[in-house]
Order: structure tokens, then sequence, then C-alpha cells
């Protein structure tokens, strides 16, 4: 059975309050391009909740002047039937001026977690993320909304924003949806040449390298980084960052510290033009 399609809060309000009668939803808030990462985290809500929210929402404010707006991937009709094939109760599918009323002027951030990682080589990322998915909590009410572990840092961000101002809503984090060599799922493979494609096979390949010397004692940063960063480089990869850090609160490990018993190997690094993003908490997650 198809989705109810909705495109204004005022429509997506109604159908929650006919369908879901008080009880939380299970919500899935995806930029569209939907892959099979994005319907595993669509069977997770299912799972927890009997109606099945998925936002459907390009969302401006958190890409830079120079990033991929423009050129971003979209196919809603195509992710309508992917939503279908999941059970999904209803797709909101709202324009930018619904998201962004003419004159509207708020920004919600979150400090301390977003100097940082992405937050360091994106300006106003995290501000653009933040307050779309306020707007997104504020819209649907309560519910349980699922989020994928490979944006490590904005699931942070929005478990410490959801915290901070008591939204009802409950976040869970789902492990990271991988091809079977170990290629993490994202939107943005598809501007991936074939060549590009398998040179970016050596970021969760250093990923899995750090989680076997981790597991065999290794804990000086320097070295777990040195090693992620030689081998993101030998493939012909321009590294974003390679860093280990507190996987609470996101603050990078120093150089000449050994780390605990749990750390964010995180990285992102560019195979030609795209940027791919990809991370593991070492001590708590199996390798890629």
């Amino acid at each position: 059975m198809a989705p109810l399609v909705v495109h204004t809060v005022a429509d997506l309000r109604a159908a929650i309050a006919e369908r879901a009668r008080g009880a939380p939803v299970g919500l899935v808030p995806t930029m569209g391009a939907l892959h099979e990462g994005h319907r595993t985290l669509m069977r997770e809500a299912r799972r927890r909740a009997e109606v099945t929210v998925v936002t459907i929402f390009v969302n401006p404010t958190q890409f830079g002047p120079k990033e991929d707006l423009d050129k971003y991937p979209r196919d809603l009709e195509g992710d309508v039937a992917k939503c279908a094939g999941e059970g999904v109760a209803l797709v909101f599918a709202p324009p930018v001026s619904e998201m962004y009323p003419p004159g509207e002027r708020t920004r919600v951030r979150v400090r301390g977690l977003t100097e940082h990682l992405c937050g360091a080589s994106r300006p106003g990322h995290f501000d653009g993320v933040a307050t779309v998915v306020t707007k997104l909590f504020a819209a649907v009410g309560p519910a349980v909304a699922v989020f994928g572990r490979k944006d490590y840092q904005q699931l942070q961000v929005i478990k410490r924003m959801t915290r901070d101002l008591l939204l009802p809503v409950e976040i869970v984090g789902h492990q990271t949806v991988r091809e079977a060599d170990g290629l993490a799922l994202s939107s943005r493979n598809v501007y991936l040449s074939a060549d590009e494609r398998s040179r970016a096979l050596a970021i969760p390949g250093a990923l899995r390298a750090a989680v076997g010397a981790f597991a065999g004692g290794e804990r000086s940063v320097r070295v777990l980084v040195e090693a992620a960063r030689a081998s993101v480089a030998a493939a012909n990869l321009r590294a974003d960052y390679v860093s280990l850090a507190d996987p609470d609160d996101l603050t990078p490990l120093e150089s000449t510290s050994e780390a605990g018993p749990r750390a964010l190997l995180a990285i992102a690094a560019f195979a030609g033009a795209t940027r791919l993003i990809d991370n593991v908490v070492l001590g708590e997650e199996p390798g890629p």
C-alpha cells in the first residue's frame, strides 16, 4: 500500500493525529535519494512504532556555498516507492518555503559538539542540521526517531539537542549499513566513478585495521591516527580529517596521549570531488 504523501505541516499533523491517535510514531528524517541504509532505518522505526513517517527534504541551511545542494540527487517518485515497500504510512515532502517561511530568522546551535570533525570544515552545517531536525520534531510530535551511526557527529548533536530542549522524542542510533565489501552506504556514492569507488574502500579498510590494532592492545593516539591516515593517502584519497576523539563529547584526543577503553576514529576524505565520511567506535563496535 502506498504511503500518504503530504507537503504541509498542517496536513502532516492531521494525518498523524488520525493514524497514530496520540501514540508516538516511528520517524526517519532523510534528504531523499533513499538506499538500503535508509530502508534499514525504516524497518527499525516500524519495529518500534505502529505508524512510520519518513521525511524527505533536502535542507538548504546545512549546505555551504560551494557544496552540492543544486546537484544533490532527488527522486521523490522512486523514494515514495521504496517507502511503500517498507510499509511506511506517511511521507512528508515539504517545499523549502514550508520549512523556512519568508522572514524566518531562527537557528538552533549546539555548542561544543560542533566545533571539530565535520564542523571544522563545514562551518554552519550543524546549525542547519539542528534547526531542521528541531522543526521536524515540532511538526511530528512525540516520536521514536531513527538515525544512522555513519553520521556519528550528527547523531551526537541531535541527541544533545533533544535532551537540552526537552523534546518528546526518543533518539535511536542504528549501526552503519554497508555494501558487501565494507563501503558505507551513502546517497553520494552515486557520484563515484568505478576507480573512485575502488579507492574509497581504503576508508573502511583503515577503520578495520584500527579495530584490529585496538583489540590487540594498541592505545597510542599517534600510532592509530597515522596508520589510518597513511591508508587513506596510499589510495590517493584527499583526507579532510582523520581523527581519534572522545566518543561522547567528540573532543579530539591529543596525539601524545593514549586512548581510553572507547575512542571514536572518524574519517572524512575526498574520492575525486566526492566527500565521504565513515567512523567506528574502537572498543565498542566491530570493524567494517
